[in-house]
């Protein structure tokens, strides 16, 4: 009977329940909704399909291959440890909003059409929103406002792309949408603009800056959730849509680059692992854009292990933030001695995210790097290796420095709630797992023709040599005070333009265009005037129309305009 269901509705329909229930009940039923979804998930197997009719065309509302199950899994996964180290919220609203974006976001990647893509794909805007709007802040509110609306406008471009795609195809079918050339110059428009829906939830270039808006304003727990679904689903759509897409090659290695500057200089730690999270996404783009079946595969793989491994960043910073009340780097550092266990797992965390051997990220990051390899791109190749020694000073290197070692702030607290701990350790546990036994991954993922070794004496050896010049770099910069300092302020990024230089135009448009309409209103007020008085000089009780006219003078001015018709008319021809 349970999977019957489609997937998500599970975790959609209990969400909605969760009101009903006293307060206390309500953290334990966002553990039992994973369980029973991830359970359903476990009962599907490839080929499962389920379909619907509606106004003439044949949704797929449940479609199982590799694909779509690598992705509910690890979907699952995320929402079950997330769910753990929210535990000890008593908020309604951050439950039952976590539990339906969870839902949303499983039942948008085992959708078959691109009909039911756009429903769960506005439901995850909807819902996940309050997960920023519940810290109840003017900043938060506004960041919602902003996020609400960019993600909204995602979901509007995928309709209207889907509308085009449907009346020029007659399919609605959720498939490779690209052709197979890979061009996205020779797509159709409808292809083109939800080419553009997915790049906005995946944060490309200029599209990316809500991620760093909203993110660092959400809810210590809601964060968590949110650096978990959002862009991998986006990362999962364009894995199925736009495989061996060009433009995405280029884009991603952009993707992975600039935000290793921007992270360099941010002092709030969970807005640089928000630019970090661009960084990975990078990686994942490339790997798509490539489209080959190992290309694809470490796409997949690095989408599984980041969550993971991003996840339990934000669960690190946010136990900091928990603690302290603050996740400005200027004002942490000393705090491995109060918050060992939580420093531990950050090590863990970082050591992932930067790539070194035996941790989760070098098995997958290291499959994207040699697909590019294998294609001769060498520009591409030396990017990423770039982007990979970035990642390791910002997030590998400056998270765990600034916040648990540095200098030290005299900041003791207690360690963080039990909870918190546990799902920072089941997070660590399984970064170390899928380092140290990559073959269980391996075996889940779409393609399995594809033999892949991640231990090889090149790959160990890059690793180590990244790091090592990395820390180097870092040391030497910080001794002699190279290293851009830690300071409170405001960085510029894209969003700028919109949130400051835009409305700061219209604002002087407006002023112009007022002055503009002042003038005319006076220059339309002299005219009247004008006019008024020429009408009142003719036809006033004075006026020459007014008097009274002989007979003999109607008669010669109706001759006259007579004569003069005439000669209008015989002029004309």
């Amino acid at each position: 009977m349970i999977e019957a269901l489609p997937p998500g509705l599970i975790l959609i329909l209990g969400a909605l329940l969760i009101p009903l229930l006293p307060k206390r009940w309500q953290p334990g039923v966002t553990l039992v909704l994973p369980v029973l979804g991830f359970a359903q998930v476990l009962m599907l197997e490839p080929g499962i399909s389920h379909q619907l009719r509606l106004f003439n065309y044949e949704l797929m509302i449940v479609r199982v291959d590799r694909l779509s199950l690598v992705f509910g899994y690890i979907f699952h996964l995320a929402a079950f440890l997330s769910a753990i180290y929210a535990l000890h919220v008593r908020d309604t609203v951050q439950h039952v909003a976590a539990m339906i974006y969870v839902g949303a976001a499983v039942g948008a990647v085992f959708a078959g059409d691109l009909i039911t893509l756009f429903v769960y794909w506005e439901l995850t805007a909807i819902s996940s929103v309050f997960l920023v709007w519940a810290s109840r802040t003017e900043a938060s509110y506004r960041s919602g406002l902003r996020y609400l609306v960019i993600q909204v406008g995602s979901g509007l471009l995928l309709l209207s792309g889907v509308i085009l795609h449907a009346y020029s195809t007659g399919s609605v079918v959720f498939d490779r949408l690209i052709g197979d050339d890979g061009l996205l110059s020779s797509a159709s428009p409808g292809v083109v603009l939800i080419f553009l829906a997915f790049g906005v939830k995946a944060a490309f270039p200029f599209l990316h800056n809500w991620l760093q808006d909203a993110y660092p304003n959400g809810t210590i727990t809601g964060t968590v959730f949110l650096s978990a679904f959002t862009t991998k689903l986006a990362i999962y759509a364009l894995a199925r849509g736009f495989p061996g897409t060009e433009i995405l090659i280029p884009m991603g290695v952009v993707m992975t680059l600039f935000p290793v500057f921007y992270a360099v200089i941010e002092n709030d730690l969970r807005r640089v692992l928000a630019y970090s999270l661009n960084n990975q996404l990078g990686y994942m783009v490339v790997g798509i854009g490539i489209g080959t079946a190992l290309s694809l595969n470490g796409t997949v793989s690095h989408a599984f292990a980041h969550i993971i491994y991003k996840a339990l960043l934000f669960m690190t910073m946010g136990a900091v933030l928990y603690r302290t009340g603050t996740i400005k780097a200027t004002d942490l550092g000393g705090l491995y001695k109060s918050m060992p266990i939580t420093t531990v797992c950050c090590i863990i965390a970082a050591a992932s995210i930067a790539g070194l051997p035996f941790f989760s990220g070098f098995v997958t990051k290291s499959m994207v790097i040699d697909a590019v390899g294998n294609g001769h791109l060498t520009w591409i190749f030396l990017g990423l290796l770039v982007a990979s020694a970035g990642v390791m000073e910002h997030s590998g290197i400056k998270i765990p420095y600034f916040a648990f070692f540095g200098h030290d702030s005299g900041i003791r607290v207690k360690e963080a709630p039990w909870n918190m701990l546990v799902a920072m350790i089941a997070g660590a546990a399984l970064c170390l797992f899928i380092g140290l036994w990559p073959a269980a991954l391996y075996s889940i993922l779409p393609f399995q023709n594809v033999d892949y070794v991640p231990y090889t004496a090149g790959h160990v050896l890059t690793s180590f040599q990244l790091l090592i010049f990395a820390i180097l770099a870092f040391a030497v910069l910080v001794r002699t005070g190279i290293y851009p300092p830690e300071k409170r302020g405001i960085n510029l990024d894209f969003d700028w333009i919109y949130r400051k230089a835009l409305p700061a135009l219209i604002r002087w448009i407006a002023t112009r265009m007022g002055r503009v309409g002042k003038r005319l209103s006076l220059l339309t007020e002299i005219l009247a005037g004008r006019t008024y008085r020429l009408i009142y000089r003719l036809h006033g009780p004075e006026g020459v129309f007014a008097r009274t006219w002989t007979t003999g003078a109607i008669a010669f001015w109706a001759v006259l305009g007579l004569f003069g018709f005439l000669l209008l008319y015989y002029w004309g021809r």
